[in-house]
């Protein structure tokens, strides 16, 4: 099978996710956590890896955001991608800085379309040192 046939990045399909994804982006600068918890799927199937920590299914996501509710402040997005596999399926992949820590924060999500929206099914966030050898 081809891209072509797959129909990857189809230009609409891309808009909506990058949508959803600053919607989220913009729910975690200011801790609004129903926003947070909307966007996620609320499935036992779900999972987060952050950075120390791991969650399993939409009822402990919500319960660590609660706890959890936003990131540091000055969090800088780069180099975002959006790749649509397909017009339910897409991944979004992101660089994360902070202006006060020398590290590389590295985000990743997959999106699945339900009928109710747009919904985080798997997340991981990882940080990478930036003054360890061989960092970016």
């Amino acid at each position: 099978m081809t891209d072509q046939q797959v129909a990857l990045d189809r230009p609409e399909v891309v808009a909506e996710v990058r949508a959803a994804f600053d919607r989220y982006e913009k729910a975690l600068a200011e801790g609004d956590v129903p926003v947070m918890n909307e966007l996620f799927w609320s499935d036992p199937r779900c999972v987060r890896f952050g950075v120390a920590d791991r969650q399993q299914g939409g009822a402990e996501i919500e319960a660590w955001r609660r706890e959890h509710p936003s990131v540091p402040p000055g969090r800088m997005l780069r180099d975002t991608r959006v790749l649509a596999v397909d017009e339910r399926t897409a991944v979004v992949t992101t660089l994360i800085g902070y202006p006060d820590r020398a590290i590389e924060g590295r985000q990743s999500q997959t999106w699945v379309r339900f009928p109710e929206g747009w919904r985080v099914v798997h997340a991981h966030v990882s940080e990478l040192p930036l003054d360890r050898p061989g960092s970016p």
